[in-house]
């Protein structure tokens, strides 16, 4: 539904989405919706992106929820690179390094898994592209004054920021995503609570430039020093950050003095080889929100989830909040799947992102502990046992992303075996033979024979049953049909090559895995489900609408 075909009888658009906030999460939620043919009205009060760095990295996930956009390799261009040399892990207090694992260059999601970047930068580059984009309206400069909403529509009443006697507009939208950080208006107008989850910790944070002559290591290092626990990441160049945890009994007022500060950093690299860009103190916290939906409202990112930022996981998972609704709301708004489906919204995501916020606090667990350990061997003290929970939370220590445990997936299969809930492996492929590698609903003129591209571009934007043979695939004619209507492909890998990267590892075991357009694994073959079972099974999940 286009934004012009529903008035009100003063010509009151009334959009698919409206998104209040456009940050990182926000400006990625107007390109995905937008993507997907929806009309979207976004609303943000700051007319710039903010000039200060937040978050710093970025996973090659993200980057390949933008490749259907065109956009992954210009946001790629954005990132850093890996530099020779360059680790992630935990270090003592003379910082030699003692666990963690290597930065690589190519990942699972066919990107570089860990990448740094300027939010500035970065943030501009999506909300040039979201504004850009004909189907996204926008009032930029208004601040959000009511939510109310309907059994049809939420409405948003909005002011402009910088007027003196601001009129009044009202913005409607059949559903709304408040993307709109942690202090979110949404949240508190819907009084949605938070559960916390046993972490609030103060912390000082400082941003620097670089200047020639620094001793700055490549390494991004958790350091488990007991005179104070400090984080130093290696961010995109010439940027460097350090997070120093607060002492017992330190005030804000005295660490943000430029003294303090200064000596802070001075064990790092001298004085002369840097400038200060931010330095600030937060108090650090883990909770998720009690409610992710209130009927025609969803709220995402920061207003859902605070997490420490040990992982590198705050914007990540916000992102991946959007990233799973943008699939959900154009199938419900299409009349293709019952509105029951985003109730399965909250039934991923808060799980999800409390498996990452409890991971954080884990790692920051972790960090006390090394250093109550070290500690104690000054000291001559017996050092406490290191919990085999507390170890697997260390980098490199056997511990990845959490699975969708319920909702769109087959819940018996879920496992911690990277498989049914896992992201999909995207290899690099060339296609030998385009008349026998895919059985096909819709043909992307990309899928040519012996060109290299990333396995999504065979995949399509919607779902997929991959086989390892044309066999495994083989549909009842009815199946065929549900997984049309739903825009879907049939692909066989017996003719692809890996050219860099590994078919998923659920092929070690199964002959046929049904992929969801966010490229998480609905299910898999095996002895209780076939092929057709697959896609019968996701009829069901969506309550599919239109079949006879």
């Amino acid at each position: 539904m286009s934004a012009d075909e529903t008035t009100q009888d003063n010509h009151q658009p009334l959009y698919d989405v409206a998104i209040l906030g456009l940050g990182p999460v926000g400006c990625l939620a107007a390109i995905l919706l937008a993507r997907a043919g929806l009309s979207v009205v976004a609303v943000e009060q700051d007319t710039t992106v903010y000039k200060l760095p937040r978050a710093v990295n970025l996973d090659a996930e993200i980057v390949r929820a933008l490749q259907p956009c065109g956009l992954a390799e210009a946001v790629d261009a954005l990132l850093q690179t890996v530099r020779p040399g360059e680790r992630v892990g935990f270090a003592n207090s003379k910082r030699e390094f003692l666990f963690g694992t290597r930065v690589a260059d190519f990942g699972a999601n066919g990107w570089q898994p860990m990448n740094m970047f300027d939010q500035p930068e970065l943030e501009g580059f999506l909300r040039e592209h979201a504004l850009a984009d004909p189907r996204v309206a926008s009032y930029v400069g208004y601040r959000a004054t009511a939510v109310t909403q309907d059994a049809d529509t939420a409405q948003l009443s909005i002011e402009p920021v910088d007027d003196d006697n601001p009129a009044v507009e009202s913005v409607r939208a059949r559903y709304l995503l408040a993307c709109d950080g942690a202090s979110s208006f949404v949240r508190r107008s819907l009084q949605i609570d938070w559960v916390n989850l046993g972490y609030d910790h103060d912390w000082l944070v400082v941003d620097v430039t670089t200047k020639p002559g620094h001793t700055l290591e490549l390494s991004t290092l958790q350091v488990c020093d007991p005179a104070r626990i400090t984080t130093y990441v290696c961010t995109k160049d010439p940027y460097r950050r350090w997070e120093f945890k607060l002492n017992p009994g330190e005030t804000w007022e005295e660490m943000l003095q430029p003294e303090r500060i200064s000596s802070l950093l001075d064990a790092w690299t001298p004085r002369d080889t840097y400038s200060i860009r931010r330095a600030a103190v937060y108090q650090f916290h883990a909770a998720t929100a009690a409610t992710w939906r209130d009927r025609r409202i969803f709220i995402a990112g920061d207003a859902a989830h605070q997490t420490p930022p040990f992982l590198g996981q705050g914007m990540n998972s916000g992102m991946r909040d959007v990233i799973n609704l943008a699939w959900k709301l154009p199938l419900v708004l299409r009349g293709l799947a019952s509105p029951d489906l985003l109730d399965t919204y909250q039934a991923e995501r808060d799980a999800h992102a409390h498996d990452l916020v409890d991971w954080a606090v884990s790692l920051g667990q972790l960090m006390e502990h090394m250093a109550a350990v070290e500690a104690a061997e000054q000291q001559g003290r017996q050092p406490p046992t290191t919990r085999p929970e507390l170890q697997a939370a260390g980098y490199g220590q056997g511990r990845d992303q959490p699975p969708l445990r319920q909702g769109v997936v087959i819940e018996e299969q879920v496992h911690n075996d990277g498989t049914t809930g896992f992201l999909f492996s995207q290899p690099i492929v060339r296609r030998r033979d385009a008349s026998t590698a895919q059985t096909d609903m819709s043909l992307s003129d990309a899928a040519q024979p012996d060109s290299e591209q990333r396995l999504d571009t065979l995949l399509g934007d919607s779902f997929c049953l991959v086989g390892k043979t044309a066999e495994a695939i083989t549909l009842s004619e009815y199946n065929h049909a549900v997984l049309a209507r739903l825009g879907g492909r049939v692909i066989s890998l017996q003719e692809l090559e890996e050219v860099r990267g590994h078919f998923d590892r659920v092929f070690a075991h199964a002959d046929a895995a049904l992929v969801r357009p966010d490229r998480c694994i609905f299910g898999h073959t095996d002895e209780q489900h076939s092929a057709d079972d697959l896609v019968h099974l996701l009829a069901d999940k969506l309550c599919l609408q239109g079949l006879d």
